[in-house]
């Protein structure tokens, strides 16, 4: 019936939605935002996180992984209306940009922009490494990418050894010239794990106050750094020239990882979903109410 009223089409591998489809998806979609009362949810959001775009989908990733892919979609939607010819885009890894780059539609033309890796990344699942997902997104845009041969975590002594090798030197520095910054937020418990930590040192993390972690640095709610990793890439101090840092998180799980990156004041784009936002309320009016 779908097919009869031109909203989808067959194909080889399956069903597509047509243009017309597409149209009632989106039409559809902003009926769910308005009756949640997220176009309200995401102004308070923006107050209480001082960022000047706040992007919130319906659901809780905590709960259902299509939420997930809600949010991939719709970064991958911002991406497209953001990006301008010639700029240079630079991604972070994790399976939350993973799945932005599998959401992301394949531009019909090449488009003159490049994709930079900002951190290494070898020794973790090579799916979710920067330099997979940076080879991914400029593949979708019809672009260029570059790609970091180089660890995500090094011993401190290697650290700028390693940033002054003319290879690393040069893809770090367009990095630091890119237009647009792309990162995933981890809660501190999740990413002391996936960075390798013991459980000792992961106790002690939370013990100091950790709630938060972006680029390797574990952030306490107020925004200070707890701890900080080694790492070849993208530094805090290097976001302050980036026109725009877009942070993706969601889940219920990740309100208290959303605040600390926000009170860091280097984020002014943040895509997220119901979960994350609505407990993040929840937490500033009980602290609000001490």
């Amino acid at each position: 019936r779908l097919e009869q009223y031109s909203l989808v089409r067959s194909t080889t591998s399956g069903y597509v939605a047509t243009s017309g489809g597409e149209q009632v998806l989106h039409d559809l979609q902003e009926f769910i935002r308005d009756t949640r009362g997220l176009k309200m949810l995401e102004e308070e959001l923006r107050r209480i996180l001082d960022m000047e775009t706040i992007i919130v989908v319906p659901g809780d990733a905590d709960t259902d992984d299509g939420v997930k892919k809600s949010m991939a979609r719709a970064t991958a939607e911002f991406l497209r209306a953001s990006l301008r010819e010639g700029d240079i885009l630079a991604v972070t890894g994790g399976t939350t940009l993973s799945q932005v780059a599998d959401a992301f539609p394949k531009e019909p033309m090449a488009r003159n922009i490049t994709v930079v890796p900002a951190r290494g990344g070898l020794g973790e699942d090579v799916k979710i490494q920067a330099n997979t997902v940076a080879a991914r997104l400029a593949e979708k845009l019809g672009g260029q990418y570059r790609l970091l041969h180089a660890p995500d975590q090094v011993a401190p002594a290697w650290v700028q050894t390693m940033m002054n090798e003319p290879r690393i030197r040069d893809i770090i520095s367009l990095v630091r010239r890119s237009k647009i910054l792309l990162h995933g937020i981890g809660t501190a418990e999740e990413m002391s794990k996936r960075r390798g930590l013991d459980d000792g040192a992961m106790m002690q993390l939370i013990a100091d106050g950790a709630v938060g972690e972006a680029f390797g640095y574990f952030f306490s709610v107020s925004g200070d750094i707890v701890y900080s990793m080694a790492s070849v890439g993208l530094r805090l101090e290097d976001l302050r020239r980036i026109p725009q840092v877009v942070a993706v998180g969601g889940g219920r799980s990740k309100a208290w990882a959303l605040l600390a990156v926000a009170a860091t004041g280097s984020c002014n784009v943040c895509i997220t979903d119901e979960g994350a936002a609505r407990r993040i309320l929840n937490i500033r009016r009980s602290r609000t109410q001490q």
